[in-house]
């Protein structure tokens, strides 16, 4: 726990009467010293699922968790990149903070569409303002924070941004993005992160392209936890003893081509206005289709997706309020995919992979792993929902949170007492 330690003023007392040969030397107060919580590297692996864990192909990741505490954890709906990295550093749902995808609109900005490939959108504070990173709070209470390529992190939100932080290239290879982590943590005391967040893709991609079960997926889970290895070493050599929390966003399935649905085989052309295809659509009937639309797509339940109205969508995956959710949202079946019109008539590959659906789903857990001075070894957790590890950040840096939707408690028995 953060302790504020005060030097203490020696008094000589003399009793009544008594004669001072020498003049007292002055008293020179000494200044009160923070002690800074361990810090604490804050790790993304984009696509890993909470089983790939236990493939036997990731030794230092595995050790960690022997080491500490591992679990499998809940996505955000909707189980997408975006909207869960926000809501793992704000600790609010997406349709609180208002990341509600990889894509979508809002009617103040009529004329954006913000998506990944939008550089103007994604480092503008417009769209990430709705929560409150936890580096915006750390920092105001005197700490620093170092963030390797996390979403959000670009911005100025409310105006702040990280004491360090990266332009995304997700060309940078993974030693180099280690060496960037050591080069921040070799700075001087007063000017070194407390915390450093950390992200990788390459497990994301190939789970995409190839498919969770592939050759390739298994080559980068081999490979990204190499680079956690030299992480280990070089904080070893440095004799940082620090708290590591590993996450995922989501996880990954199997696609299934048998039950891909284009959407222009579903309605009729020109009766709605589609923000993008995927995994969870987000769409709004053209004026005078409205009647329409609604019972092709929540009266007559084409195959292979479910749709819901907007304020209508079910209770557990706490969606469906924020402004830039449109009228009518639809979601896959687990594997599925619902195609966007295009020019070239593009379809996924079959062999690939997805994420995006039903949180609750198995295969779209992601994986947690807490390993250093902070937690107890050999702790396997209940599964829990992500916008509770916003809670044990805060808890791992002594900082009061902001108001959030999940609770530190899934983490007590894995935290020692006096970490």
């Amino acid at each position: 726990m953060r302790k504020q330690i005060l030097g203490a003023i020696a008094l000589v007392m003399v009793s009544m009467g008594a004669c001072v040969s020498k003049p007292s030397a002055p008293v020179v107060p000494v200044e009160a010293v923070i002690e800074k919580p361990a810090p604490l590297i804050l790790i993304s692996i984009d696509g890993f699922r909470a089983d790939y864990l236990d493939r036997g192909i990731t030794p230092n990741l595995k050790k960690l968790a022997d080491n500490g505490a591992r679990a499998a954890m809940r996505p955000s709906f909707p189980s997408l990149t975006f909207p869960n990295h926000y809501t793992l550093v704000t600790g609010l749902r997406p349709d609180h903070h208002g990341i509600i995808g990889n894509t979508m609109r809002d009617p103040r900005k009529p004329d954006v569409t913000f998506r990944l490939s939008n550089r103007e959108a994604v480092t503008d504070r417009f769209w990430w303002d709705g929560g409150k990173p936890f580096w915006i709070t750390a920092q105001a209470q005197g700490l620093k924070v170092a963030t390797m390529f996390w979403p959000g992190s670009e911005a100025d939100i409310r105006g702040v941004r990280p004491s360090y932080w990266m332009t995304y290239n997700e060309e940078m290879p993974h030693p180099d993005r280690i060496t960037q982590v050591m080069a921040w943590l070799d700075m001087p005391t007063s000017d070194r992160p407390d915390v450093v967040t950390l992200y990788y893709s390459t497990v994301d991609h190939e789970g995409h392209d190839f498919g969770p079960d592939s050759h390739e997926v298994n080559a980068a889970l081999a490979d990204v936890d190499q680079s956690i290895g030299q992480l280990i070493k070089g904080l070893k050599s440095r004799g940082i003893n620090a708290n590591i929390v590993i996450v995922s966003d989501h996880g990954m399935a199997k696609h299934q081509p048998e039950t891909f649905v284009r959407i222009a085989d579903v309605l009729p052309e020109g009766s709605y206005d589609l923000v993008a295809g995927g995994q969870v659509v987000l769409l709004d009937p053209k004026p005078g289709h409205e009647a329409e639309v609604n019972r092709i797509l929540i009266r007559n339940k084409p195959p292979h997706m479910t749709c819901w109205p907007k304020g209508k969508i079910p209770a557990r995956y706490h969606f469906g309020k924020h402004i830039r959710v449109r009228k009518i949202v639809c979601m896959a079946d687990v594997g599925g995919y619902i195609v966007a019109p295009s020019r070239d008539n593009w379809m996924p590959k079959p062999e690939g992979g997805s994420h995006g659906y039903d949180p609750y789903d198995p295969q779209m857990q992601a994986v947690f792993i807490a390993s250093g001075p902070a937690f107890k070894s050999g702790v396997a957790l209940k599964t829990f929902d992500n916008v509770d590890v916003y809670g044990l950040i805060m808890e791992l840096l002594d900082l009061k949170p902001e108001p959030y939707d999940g609770t530190v408690k899934p983490f007590r028995p894995a935290l020692k007492v006096d970490h």
